[in-house]
């Protein structure tokens, strides 16, 4: 299945975006005092929302067309049940093998942090920020995958899904900034290695381009696309409703779900 330059190029600048969104996390981390809970569970649920919709209503169902149309019915249909659950499998390995210590989905508030006066360890706070970036690096290679290969699908549907990915992000930098600059005083470290781990985004876009996509069928086109699925749902419920919640009320967390959903939704229908 071939793509012309101008698509790839699309989907490859989503994904770029997605990932450098963790410099966001980074200036937040510098600058703000208090963390604004309710907007931030608002926000992660909204992304939630918009990733699981996307995921379960478009992407799932292409991959079943695609699958179906080259393996017949019963068959293609097996094929993305299979593909979307073995996408879980795979992120909740890396997710597995990630310690609980380190893994970047374990956020505090930014007043919570320790500040200056009461660091008595630079050292340890430096691994865990160094720790940190690693675990989202990892982390990030298939949110890049699923990222590009929304945008290569379809450009609305890779706009909502890199939105969702950028919103998911900014935590993310803040759990590597904020450890690295209190270790270190140094503003110019926290934020570049913050947007280093980010860049593992388009990175992973690139490995999925060159080694999978440049030779791909539409049977490993609709295996693909079944395991992104996979891999999104797995996020939205294991790390970002989770954080959502640990940030603020429950009913915030599920009203951004639920304007997620709707929003992706109107999208769909609008640009089909």
């Amino acid at each position: 299945m071939a793509y012309d330059t101008g698509t790839v190029l699309f989907a490859f600048s989503l994904t770029l975006m997605a990932g450098l969104s963790t410099g966001i996390g980074s200036a937040l981390g510098f600058f703000a005092k208090t963390t604004n809970t309710r907007f931030l569970t608002a926000s992660l649920g909204f992304s939630a929302g918009v990733m699981i919709y996307v995921a379960l209503v478009e992407i799932f169902v292409k991959a079943k067309d695609s699958l179906e149309a080259a393996l017949g019915p019963f068959q293609g249909y097996l094929m993305t049940t299979l593909a979307f659950f073995a996408g879980i499998a795979l992120i909740a390995l890396i997710d597995f093998l990630v310690p609980g210590f380190e893994n970047p989905h374990e956020i505090r508030n930014i007043e919570e942090m320790p500040d200056h006066d009461l660091v008595l360890q630079k050292k340890n706070l430096k691994r865990m920020g160094i720790f940190s970036a690693i675990a989202i690096t990892i982390h990030n290679f298939p949110e890049g995958i699923a990222t590009f290969v929304g945008g290569l699908a379809d450009p609305t549907m890779g706009m909502s899904i890199a939105v969702a990915v950028a919103i998911h992000n900014i935590p993310e930098g803040i759990a590597v900034s904020v450890p690295i600059f209190y270790a270190t005083g140094s503003r110019k470290k926290a934020f570049g290695l913050s947007f280093l781990s980010g860049l593992a985004e388009p990175v992973g876009a690139l490995l999925g381009y060159f080694l999978v996509l440049r030779y791909v069928t539409d049977t490993l086109f609709g295996l693909l696309f079944a395991s992104v699925a996979g891999i999104m749902v797995f996020i939205s419920l294991d790390e970002l409703l989770p954080t959502a919640e640990k940030y603020g009320e429950h009913h915030i967390a599920m009203y951004g779900v639920v304007a997620g959903m709707a929003v992706m939704a109107a999208s769909l229908v609008l640009f089909a």
